[in-house]
């Protein structure tokens, strides 16, 4: 790695929480320096270490990632520009007092502005299993059909891989693909259709990430694609295409707007139509616009100190 700067943020950050959150499954922890994080984005290898609550050390092969210089392009993708104690209404510590305690601890929690054809493919990867399954199964899919490449770091070396372009995964035999799918042969159909979608042309990704594109109608052309329903297409929305708007909706989340906001909706079953009344919900309980970033929050919060969970 030919390059090496320290960030410092204006707010404290915590890298470890952020990447394992459930928003990202592409990084992996150095078994040598388990401090260090290492992953390819955007075509590039980096590494990093948090040095303390409000600093990085960032490592790379120069200075420009994506034409946007090093230091810029990593206050970005980690929303360095967003005060998270800022996106909840101003009365919401007032209203929930005990909630927003345990909240306190999760403000260095980022939501992560990812590319949306990565996104996409590893939540329709992520339907229905854990997170350490989710990894791994992620893992199998950038090994299997991913670039390899090996990076030079502190005198050792260390293999990544690139995620596979849509055009790889287009190429790919479905039922070789299930093995990165948890052997689910219809979503690997799905992705690789999804794959051939986005390499010619016929899902247009950039045309998706045009902020003032109301969110209905991002969710409706996402979920025209067979194997995307309502919350795999907030996840791409809110991880992969910046909208903190997006509310994605799932179990935990379910279970946080029955007990922690008296949700009645949430006590039943999660339909499509329940789904949208939830998400409207959601909009009265927190800011509209950044529904999403407070909602990851609390989920991620909800996991860790009212389920008990440590695996992500």
């Amino acid at each position: 790695m030919n390059y090496y700067t320290i960030i410092k943020t204006r707010a404290p950050f915590d890298i470890r929480q952020t990447l394992f959150s459930g928003q990202s499954f592409l990084w992996n922890i150095n078994k040598d320096e388990p401090d260090f994080y290492a992953a390819i984005i955007k075509s590039k290898p980096l590494i990093i270490k948090q040095i303390a609550d409000n600093e990085l050390e960032v490592y790379a092969e120069d200075k420009v990632i994506n034409g946007v210089p090093l230091v810029d392009f990593i206050s970005h993708y980690f929303t360095f520009d967003i005060d998270t104690e800022q996106i909840f209404p101003d009365n919401f510590s007032h209203l929930y007092p005990t909630l927003w305690q345990l909240l306190t601890d999760y403000f260095p929690v980022r939501i992560m502005r990812q590319d949306p054809f990565e996104t996409m493919i590893s939540f329709m990867c992520a339907q229905g299993i854990g997170m350490p399954l989710i990894r791994k199964q992620v893992s199998m899919l950038l090994q299997n059909y991913g670039e390899k490449r090996t990076i030079s770091y502190s005198g050792k070396e260390i293999t990544l891989h690139h995620f596979p372009s849509p055009e790889r995964l287009a190429a790919a035999n479905p039922i070789a693909l299930s093995t990165c799918t948890n052997n689910n042969h219809p979503r690997a159909r799905n992705i690789v259709r999804i794959a051939k979608g986005v390499a010619d042309g016929k899902i247009d990704l950039d045309a998706l990430s045009d902020p003032l594109l109301p969110l209905s109608e991002l969710r409706r052309t996402l979920c025209q694609n067979e194997g995307v329903g309502y919350k795999i297409a907030d996840c791409i929305a809110l991880f992969g295409l910046g909208r903190f708007d997006a509310f994605p909706i799932d179990t935990h989340v379910k279970q946080y707007l029955g007990q922690w906001f008296n949700s009645t909706t949430a006590l039943q079953s999660l339909t499509p139509a329940r789904y949208l009344a939830l998400d409207a919900e959601a909009r009265t309980i927190l800011k509209p616009d950044f529904a999403g970033y407070a909602g990851h929050l609390l989920f991620h919060c909800w996991r860790k100190e009212i389920k008990g969970l440590r695996t992500f």
